[in-house]
C-alpha cells in the first residue's frame, strides 16, 4: 500500500493525468511535508517508494545544509543513494555504531554534527575524524557531516510523515472530501473569481502571476499554491458547483453529488462576518427581496453587488413593494 501511494504521488502521470496538465511531474500538491516546490523537487530527484524514504526526505527538507550542496549533490553524482545519505540526526549515530565505533563517541559525533559544530572546534573534530577513519567511514561521509548546520530528529520526521501519509490517502481515494477540506482549512487566499469558473481561468491567473516574477505580491504568491491544487482538481475530472445564496455555506466548501460547492466568503470582498450573517438570516426563511436580504442579514450594497456578480440574486426583486402600475 505504501509503495502504491508513493507511486500515485511521485511517479509520472499522477492520478492518471500528465505532467503537462498539472505543470508538475509529481502529484503532491497540498500534501503536508511534500507539497512545496522545494520538496517536490526533492521527490523528483529521489523517487521514494517506501515509508522510510519519505521520512528521510522529511529530515532532509527540515535540515540546514543537509540537502542543497550536500546530499543532493552526492545523489546526483551517484556517490550515494537516498538510503545511504545522512538525512536525520539519528542516522549518524546508528551508522557509526554499525561501523564499529563505541556508542559514546558515536553519540557525541552525532550531537556535534546536528548542531552544526563540526568545524567550530577543529582539534576535537580532528580526533573524531581520526576515529571514524579507523573504522572505515568514507571521506564523503565525513565531508557531508562537516557541511551540516542543523539536523532534524527522526522521531519528528516520522510523526510528520505519518500525518502527511494519512492525508495523502484521502487525496488519492476520497478526492472530493480531500479538496473540500483543504480549501476550507488551508486555502486562505482562495479566490472564487478566478478559481471556480473552469481551468482556463485558473491557467490564465497562473500565467499572470508567473509573468510578475519576483514582483508578484505575497498574496499572489500564496494564491499560486492554491491555483496549482485547483488546476489538478479540474484535470482529475472534478468541478466546482455555482455559488448559491441558500446552498453555499458561510465558510466551508461542501461536497455534493456533482462537485464541490464554494462558501460565500470565498467571493473576493465578501467577508466572513457578512457571509455568516446571510446564512443565519436564511435559516428564518427565504428572502423576499434584495432589500429584505440586506435588512435581515445586516449587509450593505457592496455585499449584494458581489452576490449579484456571482448570480446569487438572479430573479430576486429589489423591493418587497408591488407597483400599482404593473
Amino acid at each position: 500500500m505504501t509503495k502504491k501511494l508513493c507511486q500515485y504521488l511521485v511517479l509520472l502521470r499522477p492520478f492518471g493525468v500528465t505532467p503537462e496538465q498539472i505543470h508538475s511531474e509529481v502529484g503532491s500538491f497540498g500534501v503536508p511535508e511534500f507539497g512545496t516546490k522545494f520538496v517536490r523537487g526533492m521527490l523528483i530527484d529521489t523517487r521514494p517508494t517506501t515509508f522510510d524514504e519519505l521520512i528521510r526526505i522529511s529530515g532532509l527538507s527540515h535540515g540546514t545544509d543537509v540537502w542543497l550542496g550536500n546530499a543532493q549533490s552526492l545523489i546526483e553524482a551517484g556517490t550515494v543513494t537516498l538510503q545511504d545519505a545522512i538525512c536525520c540526526r539519528d542516522d549518524i549515530m546508528i551508522y557509526l555504531i554499525k561501523q564499529g565505533l563505541p556508542p559514546n563517541p558515536a553519540f557525541k559525533i552525532m550531537e556535534t554534527v546536528r548542531k552544526g559544530k563540526a568545524l567550530k572546534d577543529p582539534e576535537k573534530w580532528a580526533e573524531y575524524v581520526a576515529l571514524m577513519k579507523e573504522h572505515d567511514v568514507p571521506d564523503w561521509y565525513i565531508k557531508s557531516c562537516e557541511k551540516i548546520k542543523y539536523m532534524f530528529p527522526k522521531a519528528h520526521a516520522a510523526a510528520y510523515v505519518t500525518n502527511a501519509f494519512r492525508i495523502a490517502w484521502f487525496k488519492v481515494h476520497q478526492p472530493l472530501a480531500y479538496y473540500a477540506s483543504y480549501f476550507s482549512i488551508r486555502a486562505d487566499e482562495f479566490d472564487s473569481e478566478c478559481m471556480i469558473f473552469g481551468k482556463e481561468k485558473v491557467k490564465n491567473k497562473m500565467k499572470e502571476i508567473d509573468l510578475q516574477g519576483n514582483a508578484a505580491s505575497v498574496k499572489d504568491k500564496n494564491m499560486y499554491a492554491i491555483l496549482e491544487l485547483v488546476l489538478e482538481m479540474y484535470e482529475r475530472g472534478f468541478n466546482f458547483l455555482p455559488m448559491d445564496l441558500y446552498q453555499s455555506d458561510s465558510t466551508k466548501f461542501l461536497v455534493e453529488e456533482n462537485g464541490i460547492r464554494p462558501p460565500l466568503n470565498s467571493i473576493p470582498g465578501l467577508g466572513t462576518v457578512a457571509a455568516q450573517g446571510i446564512v443565519k438570516a436564511r435559516q428564518e426563511g427565504k428572502f423576499m427581496s434584495i432589500d429584505d436580504l440586506k435588512i435581515r442579514s445586516k449587509v450593505g450594497n457592496s455585499v449584494t453587488d458581489l452576490l449579484k456578480a456571482f448570480g446569487c440574486l438572479d430573479g430576486m426583486s429589489q423591493s418587497n413593494q408591488m407597483s400599482l402600475f404593473g
